[in-house]
């Protein structure tokens, strides 16, 4: 293999398989002389590659981790397989599953080939993902265009459908994108209200960049923009502020007293973060005291999710809430739908 170019990118294959390899057989399979090889893997290290080389009749060489993560080489099935569960993840708003994961989707499936698009496509539609039902499902195709529009400064125009369901369109400079854990929402500042706004994601449609590049605005948070840390760092979590802000202002705080009958590790593992971890209270019990803005219904679900004892000490309309669902529940549990005089027995 003389091209240097394309027999580099060939070793780097070989050498991402989890092995040690001799340099006789990587030279064998290349086709090129052992001291070749040698001079490969020397200009490897130099472009960030992490190779180690043992010494002895077995000795050979293997890719380690270093202290920044070069570029990957992805075969097919690798690269689809890669697309596929971060698709499912971004679609779903999994905790835990953030902007960083949905730009590394905008960055792979920016360079698939149009062969591996489809076979990601196919794959994802022919899969029904199990998920817990309390949060939105979205379009990854929305979620990697409204990215890479921020990520590159790009102008973006959407439509947009409003809580009491209002259609709009919008035009936008896109700031950052915000994962709760159950909804997925963009921070961008609105050029026709010339103000910044926070749009769930599962409320735009047909998003398209316009091609228009802009020059950052500062977000109006405290100490946006600051460099205690990298940009994008920085820059996520200003949008995360402004969106919690964002969020009390639209609907008021509910201010929760909980007490359940179980270890709070148990129950921490089974509430989602943005409520807060709970302190233990006495043997094998705890209690969650927090602030949250979810709505009455989707706290009340979480709580019976936690498949525990609990008992709801506050907010009042809390408690209000949990009875009726409970009077709701026990009568369900013990009624019978009427018996429908036109059909005949029930076939056992």
């Amino acid at each position: 293999m003389s091209d240097t170019p394309a027999r580099l990118l060939k070793l780097l294959s070989l050498l991402q398989t989890p092995r040690e390899w001799p340099g006789g057989e990587l030279a064998e399979r290349l086709d090129v002389s052992a001291r070749t090889i040698r001079r490969d893997i020397d200009r490897l290290r130099d472009l960030g590659y992490p190779v180690e080389a043992s010494r002895g009749s077995v000795g050979g060489y293997r890719l380690v981790a270093g202290a920044a993560m070069p570029p990957l080489l992805l075969d097919d099935e690798e690269a689809v397989a890669i697309a596929v569960g971060l698709r499912a993840g971004a679609g779903h708003a999994i905790e835990g599953v953030d902007e960083a994961s949905v730009r590394a989707l905008a960055k792979l499936e920016q360079v698939l080939p149009a062969r591996l698009r489809h076979r990601v496509s196919v794959l994802q539609n022919a899969t029904v993902p199990l998920t817990r039902g309390d949060g939105a499902t979205i379009d990854p195709r929305t979620l990697t265009t409204l990215a890479s529009a921020a990520t590159g400064r790009e102008r973006l125009r959407f439509a947009y459908r409003s809580g009491d369901g209002t259609r709009t369109k919008r035009q936008v400079e896109p700031y950052r994108l915000v994962s709760t854990g159950q909804r997925w929402y963009l921070v961008a500042y609105d050029l026709d209200r010339e103000d910044w706004r926070t749009f769930r994601v599962d409320r735009v449609g047909e998003p398209y960049a316009t091609g228009a590049r802009f020059a950052p605005r500062p977000l109006p948070v405290e100490g946006a923009g600051s460099d205690r840390k990298d940009g994008n760092d920085a820059g996520s979590e200003d949008a995360a502020r402004f969106l919690a802000r964002s969020m009390r202002r639209m609907k008021p705080e509910l201010c929760l007293d909980v007490w359940f009958g179980a270890p709070a590790e148990f129950v921490a593992a089974r509430l989602p973060a943005h409520l807060g971890a709970p302190e233990p209270d006495g043997t094998d019990a705890c209690r969650l005291r927090t602030s949250c803005a979810d709505s009455l219904e989707w706290v009340a679900l979480r709580l019976a999710l936690v498949d525990c004892e609990f008992s709801a000490q506050g907010p009042p309309q809390l408690v209000e809430h949990l009875q009726g669902l409970g009077a709701r529940l026990t009568r369900a549990a013990r009624s019978r739908p009427p018996a429908d005089p036109e059909q005949g027995p029930e076939q056992g």
